[in-house]
């Protein structure tokens, strides 16, 4: 038994065929409507719920090639069968080129195919139906999905922008030293934030950072650590507070910080402690990689400490180095993103590879930048 519902649109001019094809396909559970006049259908007054036509080439006044646009300007999807009195190829040849599933002679002999050809094409046209409804509403989430991207995206550059100018000026000198940074930017939001600024008469305070991941909330963290120093840095000057002067403790307020924060976020860290006067640095690392390379004329070495990343572990502890400044010297700083550029393959010969480039006569942050090619690097 055939499965109720739906209509079967049958256009066909001789009346007396065009019942007993309604009544055979009635005798399945399936509604035909007749139609015997092409004006209706040319004029496309075709129901939503027609899901077989079946018409007769032989019809006077009627154009094919119209019906089949009709329907499909529509987007009905409906299948068709076409019906001829005549079994000429030029009749077969002109069905399969309009693109109709079957053709049937008439009279109708083989009933029992005409009906297994009529519920075949309601399938293909629930099948078509289905079809076209999912790719209308892929096409509308997508559409959807373009302009979410597009509002992320443009939210993304606002914030890159806001990001590039939480950076200090450059250069920036205090006393003897001149500060200088050099940035890359990612086309969105990154998780990497440098700082340096003077505290009090005589000490100038430098920290570099590179959070873990991208986006948003990497952005954020940055944010948090530019809000903790500036606000340790405020407590100086208007509390006394000396936190911002010691790296061990500024590490462990960053660390308490990160982890309440509760979003799975890391950071390493490297801050230092300049003593203007004295010529002295004191400073801490926080599992940051590559280490600092300070260069003298003596050469270029790392500078050693070690420690875990703020925001993994509570008892998480970290370790002053200090070092008395020569003369003359340039202590450099990157974030990860610079072994990744690097010729070697292996982080060992990178890092060799990284300090070998400081040792062949680097005497400027200009130079580096030329040396380590990140000149020719763009944005990423």
């Amino acid at each position: 038994m055939t499965e109720p519902g739906g209509k079967i649109l049958l256009l066909e001019h001789e009346l007396e065929t065009a019942n007993a094809i309604a009544d055979r396909l009635a005798a399945r559970g399936l509604y035909v409507e007749i139609v015997t006049e092409v004006d209706p259908v040319l004029d496309g007054d075709i129901d939503d719920d027609v899901e077989v036509v079946l018409c007769d080439i032989d019809m006077p006044g009627i154009s094919w090639d119209a019906v089949l646009e009709i329907l499909t300007e529509r987007q009905l999807e409906i299948s068709a069968i076409m019906l001829s009195s005549h079994g000429a190829a030029v009749d077969v040849l002109a069905a399969l080129r309009l693109g109709f599933s079957d053709f049937f002679l008439k009279p109708i002999d083989d009933w029992e195919a005409l009906e297994a050809s009529v519920i075949r094409c309601r399938r293909q046209s629930a099948l078509r139906r289905e079809n076209a409804a999912y790719r209308r509403k892929l096409e509308g989430t997508n559409t959807e999905l373009r302009g979410t991207v597009q509002v992320l995206e443009q939210d993304q550059q606002a914030g890159r922008v806001v990001q590039m100018r939480m950076l200090p000026e450059s250069p920036m000198v205090m006393e003897d030293y001149v500060f200088s940074h050099s940035v890359i930017p990612s086309l969105y939001l990154s998780g990497d934030y440098t700082d340096y600024f003077r505290v009090g008469e005589k000490h100038a305070v430098f920290v570099i950072a590179d959070v873990s991941g991208h986006g948003s909330s990497s952005a954020f963290v940055t944010v948090l650590l530019k809000n903790l120093f500036a606000r340790k840095r405020s407590d100086y000057m208007h509390r006394n507070d000396r936190t911002i002067l010691e790296p061990v403790d500024m590490f462990a307020r960053a660390n308490r910080d990160l982890l309440e924060l509760g979003i799975g976020k890391f950071s390493t860290l490297v801050m230092g402690v300049i003593d203007l006067e004295e010529n002295t640095l004191r400073y801490s690392i926080a599992g940051h990689l590559p280490l600092p390379v300070l260069v003298t004329n003596s050469g270029a070495e790392y500078l050693p400490g070690e420690g875990t990343a703020v925001g993994i572990m509570e008892d998480a502890e970290y370790e002053e180095h200090c070092v008395a400044l020569p003369e003359q010297f340039m202590l450099a700083l990157f974030t990860d993103g610079i072994l990744e550029i690097l010729p070697p393959d292996n982080l060992v010969d990178k890092e060799k590879y990284f300090l070998d480039v400081f040792s062949q006569s680097c005497e400027s942050p200009e130079q580096v930048v030329f040396r380590l090619g990140l000149d020719q690097v763009s944005s990423a």
